[in-house]
């Protein structure tokens, strides 16, 4: 009897001593039930035209981008300045500081909570004692107590509380190395995005001037046929509206130009007025014949905005065990051992030792905040579960966004090269008539202004497949390695390197 009696207390004491730990076990949200993006089929051959930028795109199935994606637009200015910005742009050194700071405070509570807590103490007080107090006669004395010890403090982790608060932490960790993640990729696809625009606007305005010209000189031979008798006051005044529309645009085109490249200085961590910034033409990008295209099931291992919302849930998920832990008991143990003594001289002699150890197991036995505390923590978990789904529809519908744009504005793109040749062909065909004067020089200017509208238009269309371009590359994750494969852990060795 004495035996199992034996035994039943030492099962008992192991309990106490390994725990558990309560709570529901994080489990990954199950990918998209979906295969496709859209209800249509895709088209997996983008339309293709006869002029710059307008070669044909394959849409495939396949592995995942490379973390350097933007050097498959071909432009070494371009790789440049990113890598440049990686290093300066304060948003994202921010992100980088916030991330270490959420690590460092993971290694804190680490430290705090797995092992137990040794301090040293070494003290010294005056205390006079009057024996007339304890009924005894006497005179008071005075006299001086040395001490010095070692004190060791420890909470068992009886319902997990603690590994469940330090699983929150890891979590968060990770949510912040998913924010840096997402502001590198946002970043980089803005520093493309912006570059492109610039091309795009250098050359409108290049136009536009060109434009501005040509109807200058209408003007001013339409003035001159009225002068002459051979037309009619009113034609000057269409002219003069279409002149001043035109010229109200350059003014626009060139403040939109100038911004764009106080953006891109700043994009790269300058200021604005340091320094030239390359100047880019469309005609130095490519555009990638291949994008790799992720299924939904991948898609959400590969989005920071959707590993970040996922660290979040699991955070939810770990801080409701916490809740919940509360309402287990807690055992406390510290014990003490050092010496005592009257003078520093006797402090370590013989008969100076003292030592103390305690153990304390604490029970909540009427507490009303820990039961609705419990409560909080699950609706918190319940709008995390909801959050998550959130940003994962929202990551499906920029995906489909931006495969039905590329399908789109390629075909737009194959219209406006048809446009442009054909309006090319017109103005070959008056210049010949001219030069055989069966066509006015009014003529010529007249299929000039209406080829440089196309050249126009198709400037746009261009500049438009290479920024969807780059909103693919970014609707894919930018080629981000999922480092949660292992549910959002952060080791314990890189959380502990300082």
């Amino acid at each position: 009897m004495n035996k199992v009696i034996c035994y039943l207390l030492i099962g008992v004491y192991t309990f106490l001593l390994t725990g558990c730990t309560v709570g529901p076990n994080f489990q990954r949200p199950a990918p998209p039930d979906v295969s496709d993006y859209t209800a249509m089929p895709l088209t997996t051959n983008l339309a293709s035209a006869p002029t710059t930028l307008g070669k044909s795109q394959s849409i495939f199935k396949g592995k995942r981008l490379t973390r350097y994606w933007w050097r498959a637009l071909g432009n070494k200015e371009l790789n440049k300045l990113i890598n440049e910005a990686l290093e300066h742009n304060p948003t994202l050194i921010a992100a980088e500081a916030t991330l270490r700071q959420a690590r460092e405070l993971y290694a804190a509570q680490a430290g705090s909570t797995l092992y137990p807590q040794l301090n040293g103490n070494l003290g010294v007080q005056r205390q006079r004692f009057n024996p007339g107090a304890l009924g005894q006669a006497g005179k008071a004395r005075e006299f001086s107590l040395y001490n010095a010890g070692l004190g060791v403090r420890y909470i068992f982790d009886l319902a997990g509380g603690n590994k469940r608060a330090l699983e929150a932490l890891a979590a968060r960790s990770n949510y912040q190395k998913f924010q840096l993640e997402g502001a590198r990729l946002s970043l980089v696809a803005n520093i493309v995005t912006t570059a492109i625009t610039q091309a795009s606007l250098r050359k409108q305005i290049e136009i536009v001037e060109n434009i501005l010209k040509s109807q200058e000189i209408q003007l001013k031979l339409t003035r001159e046929r009225i002068r002459l008798g051979h037309g009619n006051p009113d034609d000057v005044y269409p002219l003069q509206t279409q002149l001043a529309q035109t010229r109200a645009k350059l003014p626009m085109l060139r403040n939109q130009l100038q911004q764009n490249e106080h953006l891109l200085a700043v994009l790269i961590g300058r200021a604005p007025g340091k320094g030239p910034l390359p100047s880019f033409t469309l005609e130095d990008f490519d555009l990638p014949s291949e994008l790799p295209l992720l299924i939904p099931s991948e898609l959400v291992r590969a989005r920071p905005d959707i590993l970040g919302a996922e660290a979040l849930l699991r955070a939810a998920n770990a801080e409701y065990g916490v809740a919940i832990s509360k309402l287990y008991p807690q055992l406390n143990l510290s014990g003490d051992l050092g010496t005592q003594a009257l003078t520093t001289g006797a402090l370590f002699g013989p008969g100076s030792a003292v030592w103390s150890l305690v153990a304390q197991l604490t029970q909540p036995l009427f507490n009303p905040g820990l039961p609705a505390e419990k409560r909080a923590a699950l609706a918190a978990l319940d709008a995390a579960i909801a959050n998550y789904q959130s940003v994962v529809l929202e990551a499906l519908r920029n995906v489909a966004d931006v495969l039905r744009a590329l399908d789109n504005d390629s075909k737009r793109l194959q219209a406006l090269a048809a446009a442009d040749f054909a309006s090319q062909k017109f103005l070959e065909s008056i210049q010949r008539r001219y030069r055989l004067g069966a066509a006015s020089f009014y003529d010529l200017l007249v299929a000039q202004q209406q080829r440089l509208q196309t050249e126009l238009d198709l400037i746009e269309g261009q500049a438009k497949r290479l920024v969807n371009t780059v909103a693919f590359y970014q609707a894919m994750g930018g080629g981000l390695i999922d480092i949660t494969r292992s549910a959002g852990h952060v080791s314990r060795a890189e959380s502990e390197r300082n």
